[in-house]
């Protein structure tokens, strides 16, 4: 069975744990309607790094556990917020995930770790934990309805890669919702795990596990948060769809063709009802590349490529980067959604993160798809369709828990992530000496160009066969360069992206070097100005944009 209910599982950041509820889901919209994420601007959670904290996912040692005159600073630093912080878990990196005794906003949240990293000199960061939430010639007898693997006008040439790679001995990490069990699946999904460790966002009953099946993400109207989302919302099976455009099973007589139908999947269960946490994806992400996570058996099959078919707005946070970091220096590729939002993704996470490939979608004519974000940071583009034409790919008949096989079309930039990641499966396939910045730069160079306007949208369109054979023809044999050792602020790309470090609250002092940007105000409310430091955060200086408000000072990554 075929279902048309296109829709836009993109997951969006939403820096916001609700207590009772948990993070947010996207259900199916209307056909042909890109569906609208949800935002969430509450967290119930922080992520804080210490200096004197091991990579946990290099050395296996257990993050320490806090001593008591570390603790004390992080009470007074919550007490100035009327809050209370309890040390949840380390992550894989060795930062702490603290829990707060009530939620509060971003802002003040951001407010609240500004306040604990001047308290005390040995923290390297500290941030909101933020969510993600939903955003999207074989014989198989349903290929002639996959025009993004053949098409000449918007589809990705793949027939003509299959001739020289199929993916094989390439594991394929899908962070998504977990799986599935699909017969056009079968023999494809390799163990994996689930990370959510909230067992309201898991929604299976209980923590982490290894079983990394996808119990449903339905969500009933106001579960995550007043009026979030407004009305019931059906089971997405999101992370079967992604898996399914990757590695279906290819010549079997049955539905559809997979890219890189020789590969496996390893799925990292990260998204449940309502989204899941950041510190969630970080440890995935780590973990499927063949780090160490505590508590987590080691990964049997450790992914070559990672497609996070979900993202979100804000700057990179350090978390973030560090996973990718990490993940790149095993030799990783990092295959991202750029958005579904229709803005640049400069603001869009994890696509604006230092050292990913971010996917921008196009439609069935190879123009750019209406939903899809755009911009410098874009890399590439592939078929993520658009109304009247989506992506065909497996999912499950159930609407709140599992039911039979079945298939659907969906759109958005999730359903053009996992093109690019199959097509990165057939090119290490065919050389696996390449480095994830070898992938990278053959991806852009042997790209198509648009045959119809995708103004931002990368290189061009991804071409499979072309990119096979730069991977053949590559004499490249050095094993992948290691990634530097993570610092609290994201790695520069050749174009730098601009963030801001909260450096101060209001009637403080904001220490930075030299001269730059200068933000004072709340989240949404600010002014900016150029200045030299140090500087006090205070209304003498910048005037008052936030009249009643409690306001801080952050500063540009981006020296004038």
């Amino acid at each position: 069975m075929q279902q048309r209910h296109k829709i836009s599982p993109l997951f969006k950041i939403c820096a916001a744990a609700l207590i009772a509820a948990g993070p947010l889901v996207a259900g199916a919209a209307n056909p042909d309607v890109v569906r609208t994420p949800h935002y969430v601007v509450q967290t119930d959670r922080l992520i804080v790094k210490y200096k004197d904290d091991l990579d946990t996912s290099k050395t296996g040692v257990p993050a320490r556990a806090l001593d008591r005159t570390r603790q004390a600073l992080v009470d007074r630093a919550g007490q100035t917020y009327g809050a209370t912080l309890r040390a949840l878990r380390a992550t894989a990196n060795g930062a702490h995930v603290f829990q707060l005794n009530r939620t509060m906003t971003l802002d003040e949240a951001r407010q609240l770790a500004a306040e604990l990293k001047s308290r005390d000199t040995n923290v390297e960061y500290a941030e909101p934990d933020r969510i993600m939430v939903p955003l999207a010639t074989p014989t198989d007898p349903s290929y002639t309805q996959q025009w993004d693997l053949y098409e000449a006008t918007g589809g990705i040439n793949a027939p003509a890669a299959w001739d020289k790679s199929t993916g094989a001995g390439i594991n394929v990490a899908v962070i998504d919702t977990g799986y599935r069990p699909h017969a056009d699946l079968s023999g494809q999904i390799v163990q994996g795990y689930d990370f959510i460790s909230m067992t309201n966002v898991a929604n299976d009953g209980n923590g982490r596990d290894a079983d990394a099946s996808d119990p449903g993400d339905w969500t009933p109207a106001g579960s995550c948060g007043t009026g979030i989302p407004a009305a019931d919302e059906s089971s997405s099976w999101h992370g079967t769809h992604v898996s399914g455009t990757i590695a279906a099973k290819t010549n079997n007589g049955l539905g559809i063709a997979g890219i890189a139908y020789n590969a496996k999947i390893v799925p990292a269960r990260v998204l449940g009802r309502c989204g899941g946490y950041t510190s969630d994806i970080a440890d995935a992400m780590i973990w499927a590349s063949g780090g160490t996570v505590t508590g987590v058996p080691a990964n049997a099959n450790k992914a070559r490529v990672l497609n996070l078919s979900l993202g979100g707005t804000g700057a990179c946070d350090t978390t973030t980067q560090n996973a990718i970091n990490s993940a790149r220096s095993r030799g990783a590729v990092v295959v991202v959604a750029a958005g579904n939002s229709n803005t640049n993704a400069s603001t869009s996470n994890p696509a604006n993160c230092a050292g990913v490939i971010a996917v921008a979608a196009t439609n069935r004519s190879g123009g750019k798809a209406s939903y899809s974000n755009y911009g410098t940071n874009v890399t590439i583009a592939a078929p993520g369709g658009d109304s009247g034409a989506g992506i065909l790919s497996t999912l499950n008949a159930g609407t709140t828990t599992p039911a039979g096989d079945n298939y659907a079309w969906y759109m958005g930039t999730s359903m053009a992530t996992p093109h690019v990641a199959g097509v990165v499966a057939l090119m290490l396939s065919a050389n696996p000496n390449l480095t994830p910045d070898d992938v990278a730069a053959k991806l852009k160079s042997t790209a198509r160009a648009f045959p119809a306007a995708c103004s931002g949208c990368g290189a061009g369109i991804v071409n499979a066969a072309a990119a096979v054979n730069a991977a053949l023809a590559s004499g490249t044999t050095a094993t992948p360069t290691p990634t530097p050792t993570p610092t609290p602020t994201p790695t520069p790309t050749p174009t730098p992206t601009e963030t801001w470090t909260t450096c101060a609250k209001e009637d403080r002092v904001c220490s930075f070097s030299g001269t730059r940007d200068v933000r004072y105000g709340t989240a949404t409310s600010f002014v900016t100005k150029t200045l030299t430091g140090p500087v006090k955060c205070s209304n003498s200086v910048f005037g008052d944009p936030a009249r009643g408000y409690v306001k801080s000072c952050s500063y540009s990554s981006i020296t004038k």
